[in-house]
């Protein structure tokens, strides 16, 4: 760089370079001099974006270096960078022009000593223990006998053969293996999608839905298993809703989703006699249960039946409770009267109730031979005929007797009937009013007049005579 530098001139005049000139002469300087770095530090912000590239800050308690991890080495590393942990990063420095200033690449990015990463692995348990993720009391037993068994491991694996083998052994059931990578950045966030993806599985849907899931791993170091420390992953295995059983690693490698998993097992094969019994052991069981079943009850029907020849000792013999019973009946019958005896008496009373009523019924009939003689005369033709001109004498004196009682023959003999405007008749003067319509009939009709002091105006109105329809036929 220090041919872009020159000391002033004499007469103060400076050659002049381009923004790109110069910030491309301080990366090769920046390159050049720090080709290959180590540097230890603590990690600050971390952001993952989609590109899949990572961009971190290494702090200490003074400086902050800008660091940036390309997405083929990011896929590589045992760990994946978390806020606060402490770090040895290795890589080279350069510049990036855009924003003038310096970051480093890194090519390679470890723990800072396995003290260092379990202290923050015990930090982030206790975080998770105080929000009840590893309570005891929300773990669930595991199905005594599951039909389907997921699996989430990876398919490559000598853990999945350790595991098929242990269960084809032990009772063949039906497995489901969900692969996924266990070792590097995508673990953590494929595990905690197979975990998911088995809960959301619907029960009726063409994949049948696991009754337990194993997460398994093999043994390794604790960048190894890191990725079952993750927080997603401990997460999903707590909010399960089907029973897991965490196996990762062996014996003495302990993580985090072992806390908060329903139940722990030391190496993926102890998982697989966790979940299943042996169908052996299982069948002899049911044997063993069956014969005891069968002389339990062969001993209750034997204590059932001497209990009842027992009692059966203790009962009196049935002739004897009989015996007592017979007696009585036979004494009761000798007092009932005999039924032939009883039918002659009742025959005999019916034979004097029936002397003393024929005499009445003979002359009831006789009565009523009688009657039914005048009926039959009085129907005959002569007789209905007798009757009608009877009964037409009578109806010709009742209707001259009306004609006799009629107002109209007291119109015939010269009379008048005088009515009102509302058809009412007069019977006297005092009900009419000068000017008041009136209305006179006579015995041939009716004839309109108006009521005044002088003599009274009429306007004659004849009307139908009443012909005998009006005044009714009597006959």
């Amino acid at each position: 760089m220090s041919d872009l530098i020159e000391d002033d001139e004499p007469d103060g005049n400076a050659p002049e370079y381009s923004v790109s000139e110069l910030s491309g002469a301080v990366k090769r300087t920046v390159e050049g001099a720090f080709g290959h770095v180590r540097v230890r530090g603590e990690v600050g912000r971390v952001s993952f974006p989609r590109s899949g590239h990572v961009y971190l800050d290494l702090k200490d308690d003074r400086s902050v270096l800008a660091g940036v991890i390309w997405k083929g080495v990011a896929g590589r590393l045992p760990v994946r960078p978390e806020e606060g942990m402490e770090v040895i990063a290795t890589g080279r420095l350069t510049t990036f022009p855009g924003q003038s200033r310096y970051q480093i690449v890194i090519e390679d990015l470890a723990p800072a000593g396995v003290g260092a990463l379990m202290a923050m692995l015990e930090k982030r348990r206790r975080q998770l223990a105080a929000e009840g993720l590893f309570d005891e009391t929300a773990k669930r037993p595991l199905p005594y006998l599951p039909q389907v068994i997921g699996v989430v491991t990876s398919p490559s694996g000598a853990v999945i053969s350790d595991i098929l083998h242990r269960l084809t052994e032990r009772f063949p059931v039906h497995v489901l293996v969900w692969p996924v990578v266990v070792q590097g950045e995508r673990s953590a966030p494929e595990v905690a999608a197979a975990i998911n993806g088995f809960s959301a599985l619907d029960p009726s849907g063409p994949v049948p839905r696991p009754e337990l899931v194993i997460v398994a791993r093999g043994g390794g170091s604790v960048e190894d298993l890191w990725g079952f420390n993750d927080e997603a992953v401990v997460r999903a295995a707590a909010a399960s809703t089907i029973p897991v059983v965490s196996a990762v690693g062996h014996d003495p490698d302990w993580t985090l989703i072992d806390h908060a998993a329903d139940r722990r097992a030391p190496t993926p094969t102890a998982a697989a006699e966790m979940a299943v019994p042996v169908r052996a052991e299982l069948a002899a069981a049911i044997a063993d249960l069956e014969a005891r079943r069968l002389r339990a009850l062969s001993a209750i029907m034997e204590s059932r039946r001497q209990r009842l020849h027992d009692l059966a000792r203790a009962l009196p013999r049935p002739d004897q409770i009989l015996a007592d019973r017979r007696q009585r009946l036979d004494l009761a019958a000798a007092r009932l009267p005999r039924p032939d005896r009883m039918v002659a008496e009742l025959r005999q009373t019916l034979a004097l109730a029936a002397q003393r009523l024929r005499p009445a019924l003979a002359r009831r009939a006789q009565s009523a031979r009688l009657d039914l003689t005048r009926t039959a005369v009085s129907l005959s033709p002569g007789g209905l005929l007798q009757r009608i001109d009877r009964r037409r004498d009578a109806l010709s004196a009742l209707g001259r007797t009306l004609n006799a009682v009629s107002y109209r023959g007291t119109l015939a003999r010269g009379y008048a009937a005088v009515r009102g405007p509302e058809g009412d008749i007069l019977t006297s003067v005092s009900g009419i009013t000068a000017g008041k319509s009136l209305e006179i009939e006579f015995m041939d009709g009716r004839a309109s007049a108006v009521a005044g002091s002088g003599p009274a105006k009429t306007r004659a109105k004849r009307s139908t005579p009443p012909s005998d329809e009006t005044q009714g036929n009597l006959f």
